[in-house]
């Protein structure tokens, strides 16, 4: 696909839109070059780290579905790393005109570390315009649900929703210790 092309998947509510970021939010930027190699660095840093935690989650049979939660937010970060790392060097450019080439004879469009990530799932949920009685915003268009996302930053945010959702759950033991120990401290 050519950037910005897509097509229907749901009518007009959700659609395959595919575009290609930095690797942050919103398709912020950090620092240029060395900033993109930093944040895939900290990235890889980072997954190195929850990598370890499932290990000793695992190891300390932690409440399941805590377990899968993070696993979630593992899997999501692993896969915007591959698309960051080496994306750039499998792939030619992508334009508004022409398709990317996957192993293009002169090499892909960047160095590894230095890739853009792909962004295609699309949700165009509500679109209107807000009154204009509204403050700040009133007679001016809006779209419910603009981000364009990916597999990956999905599988993120249901692990870090869920995590909170049920944190009660996971954390039961915790709370039950502070609880005796609040109960002993009141008795003394």
């Amino acid at each position: 696909m050519t950037i910005g092309q897509d097509f229907n998947v749901i009518g007009n509510k959700f659609l395959i839109h595919f575009i290609e970021n930095n690797g942050m939010a919103y398709g912020m930027e950090f620092g240029g070059e060395f900033g993109k190699l930093f944040l895939t660095l900290f990235r890889i840093v980072a997954v190195a780290g929850i990598g370890y935690g499932l290990y000793y989650m695992v190891k300390n049979k932690y409440h399941r579905g805590f377990i899968l939660n993070v696993a979630l937010i593992f899997a999501g970060a692993m896969g915007n790393i591959i698309d960051s790392t080496f994306y750039g060097v499998i792939f030619s450019e992508s334009t508004f005109y022409e398709k990317a080439t996957l192993f293009p004879a002169g090499g892909g469009y960047s160095s590894l570390f230095h890739g853009k990530v792909v962004d295609m799932l699309y949700f165009p949920l509500i679109e209107g315009t807000f009154p204009g009685w509204f403050p700040f915003w009133g007679g001016e268009h809006f779209l419910f649900f603009r981000p364009v996302f990916n597999i990956a930053d999905s599988a993120i945010s249901v692990g870090v929703f869920l995590i909170l959702i049920f944190q009660r759950r996971y954390f039961k033991e915790e709370h039950v210790e502070k609880e005796s120990a609040n109960s002993e401290i009141l008795e003394d």
